[in-house]
């Protein structure tokens, strides 16, 4: 089956489109690349995002026009994708949509909101779309995040010692591959970066990691930020940035003399190079595998790197394009829901047992059909 992952992160600054040829094969799900895309947000409608994002106020209104819109900007993307990647002819499309909001409470996931109407895709396209993914998982008492774990298990399960998967988005999570797996966000990654970059610069994030390498680390800020109840929380457990903004920044900063620019973005990148760490050290991982843009700031990677005595190394070295991962990952899961198979790890998400995620919505032809029953995969091969 050929099947095109749409993912746009919490970052929210593209529309990822990764293609893949996927088969059942025995025991292996088998995944072919076949190539990947990205576009920009139009800044229109990348400012009616970062607007509504909380705390930021919002109304119905504002919810109803950006569903159009960030559905018909992924129904672009998921049409050149069909023409550019897969020679005009694919069989799935699976569209993440753009989170908007994640309702934790005392720890607790009580919904999940990602926008993005899957029926402009279906009908640019001409192909039944997967949408929704998270939501079934949280009515199953889990976390809803993070789905890729799944992949991560079937790919990295085998490897020797303790492999742990870390995802460098604008909030970063981990898998921990070693008996029953557990996955769960850390905390930041991009998130504060990007905020305080925006802020203080007018610059959507710090490239190549320029000023944070120029900048002082302010230990007092730092243990501040350190200080916030959610990095003691035990796993499972997920977040937003509902919490990680630049309000929260803002209340870690009052009473604190004024803070040099510099300064300022070198702390919240140690920040999320320290809570990666410490999160990767209590499992005892062997070897992170990284994915996400935060590997294309070179001074997060490195200050990784110095907290951690283990090997640091990026999933393209084991075959995954990197920057693809994530779109990948939803391919698969809705190569999944359609086979009628479960897409979640309950150690991973928390959740009572693992589901069938997501919506289908229908091409003009129906639904997928599938020929044989398929039993679940125990390993992912990409070849």
């Amino acid at each position: 089956m050929r099947v095109i992952g749409l993912m746009s992160g919490t970052s929210y600054d593209a529309i990822d489109a990764a293609a893949a040829d996927l088969r059942l094969k025995g025991d292996d799900l088998v995944l072919t690349p076949l190539g990947m895309l990205s576009q920009p947000y139009p800044d229109e409608l990348r400012a009616a995002v970062a607007a509504a994002l909380p705390p930021a106020p919002t109304s119905m209104a504002d919810v109803c026009r950006l569903d159009t819109g960030i559905g018909q900007a992924f129904a672009a993307v998921a049409r050149q994708a069909v023409e550019q990647l897969c020679g005009g002819s694919a069989d799935l499309v699976v569209s993440h949509g753009q989170t908007m909001f994640h309702w934790v409470d005392s720890g607790a996931v009580r919904g999940t909101l990602q926008l993005g109407q899957p029926a402009w895709i279906a009908e640019a396209t001409g192909l039944p779309v997967v949408s929704d993914l998270r939501a079934r998982d949280v009515a199953a008492g889990g976390q809803g995040a993070p789905l890729v774990s799944i992949i991560d298990v079937l790919w990295l399960r085998g490897r020797p010692g303790v492999p742990v998967a870390l995802n460098l988005g604008g909030i970063a999570n981990i898998t921990v591959v070693h008996g029953e797996p557990v996955a769960f966000d850390t905390g930041p990654a991009n998130a504060l970066i990007d905020a305080v970059v925006t802020e203080l610069t007018g610059q959507p994030f710090d490239a190549d990691g320029v000023m944070a390498a120029r900048g002082q680390v302010h230990e007092e800020l730092l243990a501040r930020l350190l200080a916030d109840p959610y990095y003691a929380r035990p796993a499972p457990k997920s977040t937003g940035k509902e919490l990680f903004n630049l309000a929260y920044v803002a209340r870690a900063m009052e009473g604190l003399p004024v803070i040099p620019a510099e300064d300022l973005v070198a702390t919240v990148t140690t920040l999320t190079a320290r809570t990666v760490a410490d999160a990767v050290r209590r499992y005892g991982g062997t070897e992170v595998v990284a994915s996400g843009g935060g590997i294309r700031n070179p001074v997060l990677m490195h200050l990784l790197a110095d907290e951690l005595d283990v090997p640091v190394r990026t999933t393209d070295e084991l075959g995954m394009p990197s920057a693809a991962k994530e779109a990948y990952a939803f391919a698969v899961l809705g190569f999944l829901t359609v086979h009628g198979l479960g897409g979640t790890v309950p150690s991973c998400t928390g959740a009572r047992h693992s589901s069938i995620l997501g919506s289908v919505t229908p091409g003009p032809g129906g639904l997928p059909v599938i020929s044989a029953a398929a039993r679940p995969p125990v390993r992912l091969l990409v070849e």
